[in-house]
């Protein structure tokens, strides 16, 4: 590695929502452990220093670059939003807070979805001519590469210029994080038709097919997984009903399999042949190789991870948060969206 990336590894620290989680502060404290060795990235775990501490001692740490900011309190996965942003003293507050700050470049939390959102839009505020930010929720295709699904639950009711900005942002993230060169964007409908849909779906066709985008116009569920488009656009409601149904029948999946793989002399002996294709197949539908979901749209970063996240699962939100940082996304939304402004001028606050 040249000191030049060294340097662009180092320089971006990032702040992990230590008390979090379901099983807080264990996977996130692993997890970022994983992430400051294996990855070389700078980490600050913010909450109880006292069980934070008592649980670093369970690793060798020296020479990594791991600090600790004490917080007080923690908000609970059950707590409402409007709650957890008078907590000014949680965790997840005061993570948000060192992004603000300039501190650090991200913030990683296994948190109620709604508290973390609540406290990243109320601490860092939206890019300019962002009405609504979204999550961008990456999903397994049978292509083996992932597409993006957004908004996955942001926003629960949305109007059709809220579509285009996701389709916008959706953009630059699967360019420069992702890694394609002209993404497809597919507009979530129950045909391909341009004149199927609800009046949300057709109202934000006309404007996103507009947009100097590599719109291919609409798509139905299947081409989620199919691989048939690399962003997918739809609001909240549909879009976290769709992420909570694959998850189910993700794990559906797996346990049928175990249980007719264990069922049986024979059954157990096809196990020992078909076991990589198993472990294959494992990986490809394990939430925890993404990591978690950027919430996209805000002056800052964050990056929501599921609330029983694995150390796994906390070490790959903090990578792919760094790499957020590193490919410089939000000033590429930023950029992207004064281009569009000019262009269509339906972006305008």
């Amino acid at each position: 590695m040249s000191k030049t990336e060294k340097d662009n590894i180092t320089k971006f620290k990032i702040a992990v929502d230590a008390m979090g989680g379901d099983n807080a502060p264990l996977p996130e404290i692993q997890g970022a452990v994983e992430a400051a060795r294996q990855l070389g990235i700078p980490i600050i775990l913010v909450g109880n220093e006292e069980k934070i501490g008592r649980e670093l001692k369970k690793y060798k740490i020296s020479g990594l670059q791991i600090e600790v900011v004490h917080a007080e309190e923690a908000v609970g996965m059950d707590e409402l939003p409007s709650r957890a942003i008078r907590k000014k003293n949680s965790s997840i507050a005061i993570a948000v807070k060192l992004v603000k700050e300039k501190e650090a470049v991200a913030v990683v939390s296994a948190g109620s979805t709604g508290a973390v959102m609540a406290c990243s839009l109320l601490g860092m505020g939206r890019l300019h001519n962002i009405s609504r930010p979204a999550i961008a929720a990456p999903m397994p295709t049978i292509t083996g590469e992932q597409s993006i699904l957004m908004d996955a639950g942001a926003n629960m009711d949305c109007k059709p210029k809220n579509l285009l900005e996701f389709a916008i942002m959706g953009d630059v993230y699967a360019r420069y994080v992702i890694g394609k060169k002209n993404p497809r964007i597919g507009l979530l409908s129950v045909g391909e038709e341009e004149y199927k849909g609800n009046d949300l779906a057709k109202q934000s066709y006309d404007l996103i097919k507009n947009a100097p985008l590599n719109f291919i116009g609409n798509v139905e569920g299947r081409e989620i997984v199919n691989g048939g488009a690399d962003v997918i656009i739809c609001d909240g409601f549909t879009g976290n009903s769709i992420l909570k149904f694959g998850e189910g029948l993700a794990e559906m999946i797996m346990t049928l399999l175990k249980k007719e793989l264990a069922s049986g002399i024979l059954s157990k002996f096809g196990t020992l042949l078909l076991s990589p294709a198993f472990n294959k197949f494992k990986k490809r539908v394990d939430y925890s190789e993404y990591g978690g979901a950027p919430l996209l749209g805000l002056k800052g970063l964050c990056i929501i991870c599921h609330g029983s996240s694995s150390a796994k699962a906390i070490r790959n939100g903090i990578r792919v948060a760094h790499k957020f940082a590193v490919q410089r996304v939000n000033e590429h939304i930023h950029e992207n969206f004064k281009l569009y402004e000019e262009k269509m001028g339906c972006l305008k606050e």
